[in-house]
């Protein structure tokens, strides 16, 4: 039995005691977490106590409660999934991408007409409302079951350059980099990642725990004059998925010599 002698809301204290059983390793990852019943009687408190102090737990991430089997220590474990962000060339021109073709297509690509955002916009140095082709695709990692969200956004005037992406909005990256290097562009890349939590639909499609942020990739490609061509998107689980990058130095030009 454990008393609980500490200033604050009553479930507040339940879940701060709670909480230091997790930390300390008492109550391991992936353990069950012990029924209402053990806990209303380790704490001497009310069924609604121990449940407020539950719902508190995990809306910070530190438990996942399983309907019908009850309340487990989130794992702490390594991320399932490695996804490597490095884009290689074959000699016959072809782009590869290591992650890039192992992804499976939960449903159709969703290819439509949009307009820049203030964050794409600033993405793609355009204004607000510009004109986009944009594609959505669900995917799915085969080997782990890990769901991302992946969207492309292309600017009209990209298009016009090169009518075969306004044909087919919806190809692989991997071959709109072939197109706008045919058209004449020599490409390079540029990416931001952050951490964000998920939107509604977001946490339903990637089909995330409660407390569980996301990962937001931009990746924009360049090409002539270090114009930005177009815009990818990858949103997938904080919790399934950590990313790789191969890091090279870049060249310095070499310094002139004093007189």
């Amino acid at each position: 039995m454990t008393e609980i002698q500490r200033p604050g809301a009553l479930y507040q204290q339940v879940a701060a005691a709670i909480r230091e059983a997790i930390l300390s390793g008492e109550f391991a990852p992936d353990s069950l977490l012990p029924s209402e019943a053990q806990l209303m009687a380790r704490y001497q408190v009310s069924r609604p106590t121990v449940r407020n102090a539950i719902a508190a737990l995990r809306a910070e991430g530190l438990i996942d409660v399983r309907h019908g089997k009850g309340s487990f220590v989130r794992s702490d474990g390594q991320p399932t999934l490695t996804i490597e962000r490095r884009i290689s060339r074959t000699s016959d021109g072809r782009f590869v991408m290591p992650n890039g073709d192992v992804w499976n297509e939960a449903e159709e690509p969703n290819p439509y007409r949009t307009h820049t955002t203030k964050a794409t916009g600033r993405l793609l140095e355009l204004g607000e409302e510009e004109a986009l082709f944009a594609c959505d695709r669900l995917l799915i990692d085969p080997g782990t079951g890990t769901r991302a969200m992946h969207r492309t956004s292309i600017p009209f005037a990209v298009a016009e350059d090169v009518p075969l992406i306004a044909e087919e909005p919806c190809k692989r990256p991997a071959a709109f980099y072939r197109l706008l290097t045919e058209d004449g562009h020599k490409l390079w890349w540029s990416e931001t990642v952050r951490a964000r939590m998920p939107l509604p639909d977001e946490r339903t499609t990637l089909q995330l725990p409660d407390a569980t942020p996301i990962l937001h990739l931009a990746r924009v490609t360049h090409g002539t004059d270090d114009r930005p061509l177009m815009l990818e998107e990858l949103r997938v689980g904080a919790d399934r998925a950590e990313l790789a990058y191969r890091i090279t130095a870049d060249k310095q030009p070499a310094r002139r010599a004093r007189a």
